[in-house]
């Protein structure tokens, strides 16, 4: 059966309804204001690594953020070196990492910062003695 005009004219506000829906519900996913105490984040074991999901989700403004922390063990890396389209910056809070930022490589100590920009190809690893502690915060699209 094939929908006429008016079947249009009634379906209309219908989808406009649902697409307003939408954007309240997105709205409503805005990130709150909130503490996250270190002993109440969950620990995700892979291997010798721990991570630990703080947040994801949008500021007040739509802008996408994601937070994590990883403790890195010495000799080990997160994943393989890769890109997205979404900025990141790391902050090493403890240890050191090899950080390889468009084929260029530099040893960062506790305190450093690295920014990696959209679509840069980056990856990282521990060269030890101990174990690295930082933070990964995504910034943008996908994040």
């Amino acid at each position: 059966m094939k929908p006429s005009r008016r079947d249009l004219g009634r379906i209309l506000p219908a989808v406009a309804a649902a697409a307003t829906a939408a954007a309240q519900e997105k709205e409503t996913q805005t990130l709150p204001s909130k503490a996250f105490p270190y002993g109440d984040l969950p620990v995700k074991i892979n291997g010798l690594n721990k991570s630990r999901a703080v947040l994801k989700g949008q500021t007040h403004s739509a802008f996408d953020i994601e937070l994590h922390m990883t403790e890195l063990a010495a000799g080990q890396a997160p994943h393989p070196p890769h890109h997205h389209v979404h900025e990141e910056l790391v902050m090493l809070h403890q240890g050191s990492l090899e950080a390889t930022i468009r084929g260029e490589t530099t040893v960062v100590t506790a305190g450093s910062v690295l920014y990696l920009a959209s679509n840069d190809e980056h990856g990282w690893r521990n060269p030890g003695p101990g174990p690295a502690q930082y933070f990964v915060i995504a910034l943008g699209k996908d994040a």
